[in-house]
């Protein structure tokens, strides 16, 4: 397991010592927890986790730890499964935040030379503030698009000569699919493009990459974690490299809680060490990731996690096996001629969970590809899909350019063309 460095044990002392003073919600959390006695690692690993939920419950401004008069910004998490987040900073805690996020930039070697393309949205959400932010404390120019409008996107794009792209990973691939339409890539002078908010498969990784020509850096952070810019990937391509001087990471067991070992795959949990508006202790946040063992070839210091493989409130059973979307995408990237682009269905019939795939492929031999894609999960997964029994539908599916679907249930019959499927979630290689 990471060691807790004594800079970091430190930092948590402080925030412990007065958390109760300071946070109504922890003080209610605690009760008669004495956190100020908390002197070593093993102490910290017995307080209890912060969940999601309790931040909900904590809803508008329940989190908030300093007065009123050292609130500067709120922003939220987007509320569509449920309450709302309310996050409140302090002037500090901006700062901060774009202190981290200009250690991103730098990491992806974003310069004061470059011209900084932000897509992802403004408002309550932290993203497109965020990345504007990092980019202005590092001196870079900063073309504040917003989402949408993709015209007016690209005429931007080639007026002001963009060279770094933020975005999410599935607006990079519409960008990229309309430049390539249009045929205008020699008119795009991006050079590097800055990832985040949804997960991602590598062949979608690779393909964006192609398409627009540039250098990709994965980007990660929470909106309840000051959002984006809590750590970014660097030129070695093996996880992302975070900054724990501001925060402190650990990987548990999502279901006793045990800390694990670096290397093991875990939930991520994290506690921050110098936020004032609204500190977290042991936050739960249910991505599912590693801490990467020894140091980077690029020669940073600081922790690295795993490309995230999923969620904990993600799996799925079938026929018995736990299922992550991250294992999809790694059966299809090593599939030759299946897409990025795939979607996972889950139907429950009569008590039978029946699962299936619908993924684009370019290759006329539609029967060789999905024999491929079945021993792949078999191999990865462990579950087989049978030869399916096709609706009309399926079949008309079946014969179309680019579509093809397997299926695997526990009884006779196929996922396809039911009238009421429980979509578990559609992927387009994205969190």
């Amino acid at each position: 397991m990471v060691n807790m460095k004594e800079q970091q044990l430190e930092q948590i002392m402080k925030v412990l010592s007065t958390i109760k003073d300071r946070s109504e919600f922890y003080r209610n959390k605690y009760g008669n927890i004495d956190v100020a006695k908390i002197s070593s690692k093993k102490d910290f690993e017995k307080i209890p986790f912060t969940d999601k939920y309790e931040l909900r419950e904590a809803y508008p401004l329940g989190l908030q730890a300093v007065p009123d008069s050292e609130i500067v910004r709120i922003h939220s998490s987007s509320g569509t499964t449920g309450t709302p987040i309310i996050i409140p900073y302090t002037k500090q805690d901006i700062e901060d935040w774009a202190v981290m996020f200009e250690r991103c930039y730098r990491m992806a070697g974003v310069t004061n030379e470059d011209r900084v393309h932000v897509t992802p949205g403004y408002g309550l959400w932290t993203a497109g503030i965020g990345f504007q932010n990092g980019a202005e404390r590092l001196g870079a120019m900063v073309i504040p698009m917003g989402p949408g409008n993709t015209d007016k996107q690209l005429k931007m794009m080639m007026d002001l000569g963009s060279t770094v792209l933020c975005a999410t990973s599935s607006y990079a691939l519409l960008l990229a699919e309309e430049i390539a339409k249009r045929g205008i890539i020699d008119k795009i002078k991006l050079k590097r493009a800055v990832i985040g908010s949804e997960r991602w498969g590598e062949k979608m990784r690779r393909r964006i990459a192609s398409e627009l020509g540039v250098k990709l850096y994965d980007i990660y952070g929470l909106t309840e974690i000051y959002g984006p810019g809590i750590g970014i990937s660097c030129d070695c391509e093996d996880g992302m490299h975070c900054w724990d001087d501001f925060l402190y990471f650990e990987i548990i067991d999502p279901k006793t809680g045990k800390v694990l070992p670096d290397g093991t795959v875990g939930e991520l949990v994290i506690t921050t060490l110098r936020k004032e508006g609204a500190p977290l202790i042991r936050y739960r946040t249910h991505d599912l990731t590693r801490i990467i063992p020894g140091k980077c070839k690029c020669g940073s210091e600081f922790v690295r996690i795993d490309i995230l493989t999923g969620r904990t409130d993600d799996m799925v059973k079938v026929k018995g096996v736990n299922i992550f979307p991250g294992q999809v995408d790694e059966v299809l990237r090593d599939v030759d001629g299946v897409s990025s682009e795939y979607q996972v269905m889950i139907d429950h019939l009569n008590g039978k969970d029946i699962l299936t795939l619908f993924f684009e492929t370019g290759s006329e031999d539609k029967a060789k590809i999905e024999e491929n894609v079945n021993q792949k999960f078999k191999e990865r997964i462990g579950i087989t899909f049978p030869e399916p029994s096709l609706s009309a539908n399926c079949r008309e599916a079946r014969r179309s350019p680019t579509a093809s679907s397997i299926t695997v249930t526990e009884s006779h019959g196929s996922g396809c063309g039911r009238e009421r499927p429980h979509l578990f979630k559609v992927y387009s290689g994205s969190r």
